[in-house]
């Protein structure tokens, strides 16, 4: 192994960006496996949330991010007024698996479109991408344990993780793609009865 003590400070700062993403890497890898051996079904942390101020909190987290990366996100529809009973930390696991996964689908650069709609007696989440779409047949297994698609170093267990989270949050979710033209994953949650 090389040292690089004796590098130019920009190689230096490359081999610890490399390093820190790979760690960063092993670490999702790693809570991905606990998240899935756990089997909780519950919700234990939930609390009444405005989901448009959430979505746009984490579009501001996911943007410097998704910039470096050449992608550029944007939500695509008005925020709808919506109250949604959620565990907060279990749905941005939801967010950052479903952004993560569509900016990898465009490797060269593009933009991920989100939409947000009231459809009672839920609200509606569209996450969009530009990238080449999922072949019908790989689209019906991509929820199950250990399907992957196009992703390189993933552990499998992203996409069922996140449809565990939204089932234990009472909604759906599923993938629209035509290959050729992107793929769209969409979950529902069921809006607090005030907000019907």
């Amino acid at each position: 192994m090389m040292s690089i003590q004796g590098a130019s400070p920009e190689t230096q700062a490359a081999g610890k960006s490399r390093i820190r993403r790979q760690v960063e890497r092993m670490g999702k890898m790693v809570t991905e496996f606990l998240e899935f051996t756990r089997g909780d079904k519950t919700t234990s942390n939930v609390i009444e949330t405005d989901y448009a101020q959430f979505v746009n909190e984490i579009i501001d987290e996911l943007r410097p991010e998704l910039t470096a990366r050449s992608v550029a996100i944007e939500l695509a529809t008005p925020l709808p007024r919506a109250t949604v009973l959620i565990d907060p930390t279990r749905l941005v696991h939801v967010f950052y698996n479903l952004v993560g996964n569509a900016c990898d689908a465009m490797t060269g650069g593009g933009k991920i479109q989100i939409r947000l709609a009231r459809k009672h007696p839920e609200v509606v989440t569209e996450i969009e991408d530009g990238g080449k779409g999922i072949p019908p047949q790989m689209a019906q297994r991509l929820f199950e344990p250990f399907a992957t698609y196009g992703k390189a170093g993933g552990t499998g267990l992203g996409l069922s993780i996140c449809k565990r989270v939204i089932e234990d949050h009472h909604g759906r979710i599923e993938v629209r793609s035509e290959p050729g033209h992107g793929a769209i994953f969409l979950f529902t949650l069921p809006l607090v009865a005030s907000t019907e």
